[in-house]
């Protein structure tokens, strides 16, 4: 199906934490295999895996030290393939994670280049002399706390990490690592994956004069936890040499027949979405873009107005990703908490985020209403926590096994779970929602099986309505269909006058008696006009 990306919905599966098939208490690909009915019963039409492959874990797998294999944590090459081929006999399509703008130091590549200033990868990397007084060649900081740059003995020079020491960051301005990076992607492409989510696609390139970044401008007058976030990463990423980098691997996915990329944006949130925008413009570019702005904290109508109105303006023609939760964040249902009863919040998020114009993508947990796991200090992982606790305690709470039913581990494994399964998950587990009318799960269902048969929300062009907070409404229009979708984003009702409107689909604490329309606590619906030649009108009461 040409460009079936447009208005897709794609399920992210964490596969440490989604099903362990041999008791080590690690998720594995078979047991992937096995649970993609689960997926497949939602409704959605894709699977991203986050990564799988070759790699020592220092970073859970986002440290790759051999594109091409699968880390035998997961299983074999056989078992990929197998996972693969079951997806598309369930009609799903399946996206893989490419992590290259840096990979593992014990990636060969890093060992030959590091090796000498002379040998055939000596520029595969970023490398730079020191100061005089031996620093660091400029100021650029790690996303994980400290500095960006690490010594290295053998070459007397600093190699560049923009995460942890042992993932060095490929010299992208190096055409050789371009070609190399493109025929690993084929190799993928050419077993039967449907495309790729690239990680930290705006950090391909580095400003070659290695100029420093000025700072951030900031309103708060002491650090910030992590350093990271005080400078302006001007020279360190997002460099115009990307652009043209994007349209080769356009170019070869263009080759294979309904592949996709979407590229993950990390950036400020100045320019985010305007970033999304660039990298998405036309027919040459990405796909697909997400960047952090809907991964945050704001819960306004404000805010979710701002982002997609700015993106549409940006780029009519390109094309955002929008998620509330995935595994780097702390999981929307506690990020939200003070602005409703979790369930209801949980089924509103997930109301909203299916209305919004653009593909969609899920975290797994997500469909359950899972909560953020409360991880205490001897339980962590995740590198980034141990450098800034306790104020920032990592990732780790946001990627706890998924949680099945309620029995030992909830279903995961049948061992010790590399991070726990606590009291507060194992209560919001799959089973105990199948089939239970008005559960997360159920709900998850009804609005994804809404959206597939709606154009205007798969495809629509979106107006907002101009109302108050705490009141999100707009309009969705393609095809000769229109719907209206209003939600209230607080615990308390709102009230609202309705003309020329009648309600359609799924909703939640709604009551419309003639023309007054109640939202209850976080109550929304969508609504279809009366008369198809004119638009729905709502108004405060």
């Amino acid at each position: 199906m040409q460009d079936w990306w447009r208005g897709s919905v794609t399920y992210q599966v964490y596969p440490r934490s989604f099903q362990d098939s041999d008791g080590d208490g690690i998720g594995d690909l078979p047991g992937i295999t096995r649970r993609l009915d689960h997926i497949a019963a939602l409704g959605v039409d894709a699977v991203w895996l986050s990564p799988v492959f070759t790699s020592p874990m220092a970073d859970m797998g986002y440290d790759v030290s051999d594109y091409r294999g699968i880390d035998p944590l997961f299983g074999t090459l056989e078992d990929f393939d197998a996972m693969v081929a079951r997806a598309h006999e369930l009609g799903l399509r399946v996206i893989v994670d490419q992590v290259i703008s840096h990979c593992s130091k014990d990636h060969p590549a890093f060992a030959e280049s590091r090796a000498s200033r002379t040998n055939p990868k000596a520029d595969w990397f970023v490398w730079a002399d020191p100061m005089p007084d031996g620093a660091p060649p400029n100021n650029w900081v790690s996303v994980f706390g400290g500095p960006a740059w690490e010594w290295d003995a053998r070459r007397r020079q600093y190699y560049l990490h923009n995460f942890l020491p042992s993932q060095p960051d490929f010299n992208f301005h190096n055409p050789a690592v371009q070609d190399w990076h493109l025929e690993n992607m084929r190799f993928w492409l050419e077993r039967g994956v449907d495309g790729f989510r690239l990680d930290t696609v705006n950090y391909y390139f580095h400003d070659q004069r290695l100029r420093s970044n000025p700072p951030e401008p900031r309103e708060e007058n002491e650090p910030a936890v992590n350093p990271y976030d005080m400078q302006d990463h001007l020279y360190s990423k997002t460099r115009p040499e990307n652009l043209p980098f994007l349209e080769r691997i356009r170019a070869l996915l263009d080759e294979y027949p309904d592949r996709a990329a979407v590229g993950e944006v990390g950036e400020g949130k100045r320019c985010a979405v305007q970033v999304m925008a660039d990298y998405t413009r036309g027919d040459r570019r990405l796909h697909m873009a997400y960047s952090f702005d809907m991964l945050g904290p704001p819960f306004t109508a404000a805010h979710f107005r701002e982002k997609i109105e700015g993106f549409f303006a940006g780029a009519p023609d390109g094309w955002p990703c929008w998620a509330f939760s995935n595994h780097d964040v702390i999981r929307h249902v506690t990020r939200w908490q003070d602005h409703g009863q979790p369930e209801a919040l949980a089924r509103q998020a997930a109301a909203m985020l299916l209305s919004f114009e653009g593909s969609v993508c899920l975290y797994q947990g997500e469909e359950l209403g899972q909560t953020e796991t409360d991880i205490e200090y001897h339980e962590l992982t995740d590198p980034p926590g141990f450098a800034f606790w306790p104020d920032y305690k990592g990732r780790d709470g946001c990627r706890t096994p998924m949680v099945w039913d309620g029995g030992p581990n909830g279903g995961f494994t049948t061992g010790r779970p590399w991070l726990p399964v606590k009291p507060p998950q194992l209560a919001r587990n799959a089973a105990a929602q199948e089939g239970v009318a008005g559960s997360v799960l159920e709900s998850y269902r009804t609005l994804l099986a809404f959206r597939r048969g709606s154009a205007a929300l798969r495809k629509g062009r979106t107006r907002f309505l101009d109302l108050p907070e705490p009141i999100l409404a707009f309009d969705r229009v393609a095809e000769g269909e229109s719907l209206t979708c209003i939600f209230n984003l607080s615990p308390e009702p709102v009230r609202l006058e309705l003309t020329g409107g009648r309600a359609q689909g799924p909703s939640q604490e709604v009551s419309l008696s003639g023309t007054a329309l109640t939202l209850g606590a976080n109550g929304f619906v969508y609504l279809a006009p009366t008369d198809p030649t004119l638009p729905v009108g709502v108004a405060l009461a």
